[in-house]
């Protein structure tokens, strides 16, 4: 199978290049390696480990300003160096929209099966579906989830809990503490787990403008999580000190970061950054000797494109390709590793543009908030070299453009195509029980 150099392809206008090398039977990137698979990415072989990596928001247009802007136009992310690549369709379901959110999209990847809008690991009939975390439980592996979001949130509740309408948080809170299990859960969205009145250990910030006060009307879960066994843990340090092997870590009231317009309260500095997130469910995790199922996500990407906040996306895209990084090192050390990188949908209808004053598409003079806020970001350095370029939104929402797929490790190879998100809960599953 023919090498493509990635860096060359796996930018905006390499579509058409990607779709050439994917007819001819699939695409190894250069620059793969680490995968914990001797190099191969395919085969028979079971993968005793599976870490997918989600990207909430993850375009190619995200990405690649990521990459321009941390190891530019002749670098490579450590999600580019993963050698297969290819692409994800993310329409979902629904019968009213035809944009995904973030609820259907990670059904298709958690439980396989196209989804409305809103839905969390339930079929378009309400039915509960299986997800993969509950496949490689029934596997005898350890399972763990990891968000810079509410760890009740849409992406980890898919692969955790089954639910009509993705805000039952506190309902989603208590499957997985009393049926799902996963042994580790990290992340933000403490309200959901304190009673009215009790405010945790990161009460409500007055300056906030977003109501962010304890609401779950089903007690005190996280009591609850401790008396089931559970090491409840709520700073850095807590988290570092545990040696427990089930934890619940719980870092923010809400997400684990402040998402706005640039300049107006925006802030990306989680308590324990991704990361050390992972690091931890890593250390855990890999205890089993059956091995294990991670899910990580970056929540920010998206929620600062919904801002329309260029700097922040590209600061979370690097947050995340930070922790790939750790991942591609813990897979060379652990053959039978598969690493799995994706994106959910996509996110502001983000464009990589030239520096062009004559080019903005926003109305400069206006007073309008919704207005000013989709104009241009920028610009930014494109590293290691004098260029510059900006980035333009079309919206504030979704979008619903295909995300980009780079994997590698037992059955990698299979994820060198274009196909629906469901494919992707398809060939993780196939790899986790050694089925071709």
């Amino acid at each position: 199978m023919a090498r493509i150099d990635s860096r060359r392809l796996l930018t905006t206008g390499g579509t058409a290049v990607l779709a050439a090398s994917l007819a001819a039977g699939g695409m190894a990137l250069h620059g793969g390696g680490g995968g914990g698979d001797g190099g191969h990415g395919h085969g028979g072989r079971t993968a005793k480990n599976v870490i997918l990596l989600v990207g909430d928001g993850l375009s190619m247009a995200a990405r690649d300003a990521t990459r321009l802007a941390t190891v530019g136009q002749d670098g490579q992310l450590a999600m580019d160096q993963l050698r297969y690549a290819g692409w994800a369709y993310t329409d979902s379901a629904d019968p009213e929209d035809a944009v995904t959110d973030s609820a259907a999209g990670a059904t298709a990847f958690a439980a396989g099966v196209r989804t409305y809008n809103g839905a969390v690991s339930v079929d378009v009939d309400g039915n509960p579906v299986e997800t993969l975390l509950e496949r490689a439980t029934a596997l005898r592996k350890a399972t763990g989830l990891v968000t810079t979001s509410q760890v009740t949130d849409a992406t980890p509740a898919a692969f955790g809990a089954h639910v009509a309408d993705r805000g039952e948080q506190t309902e989603i809170a208590r499957q997985l503490i009393e049926e799902t299990r996963p042994d580790v859960i990290l992340g933000g969205g403490e309200d959901w787990w304190y009673p009215v009145g009790d405010e945790g250990a990161y009460p409500d910030d007055p300056a906030d403008a977003r109501p962010e006060v304890s609401r779950s009307t089903i007690g005190n879960l996280v009591e609850q999580a401790v008396a089931s066994g559970y090491d409840y843990v709520s700073t850095a340090e807590e988290l570092a000190a545990t040696d427990a092997d089930r934890i619940l870590g719980l870092f923010a009231n809400e997400e684990m970061f402040e998402q706005a317009p640039e300049g107006q309260g925006d802030e990306y500095d989680p308590v324990v950054p991704l990361a050390t997130m992972t690091q931890k469910a890593l250390d855990v995790l890999s205890t089993d000797r059956h091995g294990f199922f991670l899910m990580v996500e970056e929540e920010a990407i998206d929620e600062m494109a919904h801002s329309n906040n260029a700097a922040r996306t590209i600061q979370a895209g690097q947050a995340l390709d930070a922790t790939v990084a750790l991942v591609r090192e813990f897979a060379a050390q652990h053959p039978g590793t598969l690493v799995v990188v994706v994106g959910d949908h996509e996110t502001g209808g983000l464009a990589i543009e030239n520096v062009d004053d004559a080019d903005e598409s926003g109305d400069t003079a206006s007073t309008d908030a919704a207005v000013l806020q989709s104009l241009e970001d920028g610009p930014f350095p494109i590293a290691g070299s004098d260029l510059e370029f900006t980035v333009d939104w079309t919206t504030g929402g979704h979008t619903g453009a295909a995300t980009p797929v780079t994997a590698e490790g037992p059955h990698a190879d299979r994820l060198a195509r274009a196909q629906d998100a469901t494919g992707v809960h398809d060939v993780i599953l196939d790899a986790m029980r050694g089925r071709r």
